[in-house]
């Protein structure tokens, strides 16, 4: 099949990452997956939720949202309704607990890193564009700690990210846009560290039930993919010491 923007079946969307997008924050990143923009800011505060209190441990989590004209159809502000959407709720889980498994929480006690995701575009892959770009705005955040002296030893044990996969007819598709994944019969997202260790798989039968060789098939794209955004968090990342551990720059997806 011909993809809409041209691209081969397995090939991802031209990645762009931007670090120091906005002025206030610890960490803020703009992140384009082709037509999909989301802006990434991570913020620390010096206190950590209640239940979390004495523990020793710091906090990470997430907040997501849509901005009303990043849609073909304009979205309501969710503020105005007064309550979280299932799927928006879902998607900060996802984000937080994400980012919270390739980080040891004890270096940064009493503190809570809060991660932003604006969708300011959205053309498909809006969660997974949002983890890719809130790890390299955490990285940053987690950065200013060290050069604060709060931080003293290295944190974080990879590098993180994600992408989407599907299936369209008979054909597996990478890093879908909003048209394939509204039709796709298999929709899959893969969340992966540099390592090659699976954070989360999220994978739906649309239409008709996929084959454990599909689903096999759909992985391997998918690692290729995430192999490709760590590239680019690295490069992006360029000059950040101290933060990762070296035995995670030697990416090892695929």
């Amino acid at each position: 099949m011909m993809r809409s923007d041209g691209r081969e079946k397995l090939e991802i969307r031209q990645c762009t990452i931007t670090r120091n997008y906005l002025k206030h924050a610890e960490g803020s990143v703009l992140i384009e997956m082709g037509d999909t923009k989301v802006l990434c800011c991570a913020t620390v505060e010096d206190k950590v939720p209640p239940w979390m209190k004495d523990s020793g441990r710091g906090w990470i989590t997430a907040e997501y949202g849509l901005l009303p004209c990043s849609t073909a159809t304009r979205t309501g502000r969710e503020a105005l309704k007064g309550k979280v959407s299932g799927r928006t709720s879902e998607i900060m889980r996802l984000i937080g607990r994400s980012l919270r498994s390739v980080v040891d929480m004890t270096t940064f006690p009493d503190r809570t890193i809060i991660l932003d995701c604006d969708v300011i575009q959205a053309d498909g892959g809006t969660r997974t564009a949002s983890i890719t770009g809130s790890f390299v705005a955490m990285i940053d955040a987690l950065y200013a700690l060290k050069q604060k002296g709060i931080i003293t030893a290295r944190p974080v044990s990879s590098y993180l990210a994600a992408i989407s996969c599907g299936i369209w007819g008979n054909d597996i598709l990478l890093d879908l846009t909003y048209d394939e994944d509204s039709q796709a019969q298999v929709d899959l997202n893969l969340v992966m560290t540099s390592k090659g260790e699976i954070v989360e798989i999220q994978g739906t039968a649309e239409g008709n039930p996929f084959t454990q060789e599909q689903f096999y098939k759909m992985m391997e794209a998918s690692k290729a993919g995430i192999k490709q955004l760590i590239e680019i968090q690295k490069d992006a990342l360029s000059g950040v010491t101290g933060i990762i551990w070296p035995d995670s720059l030697k990416t090892s997806v695929g």
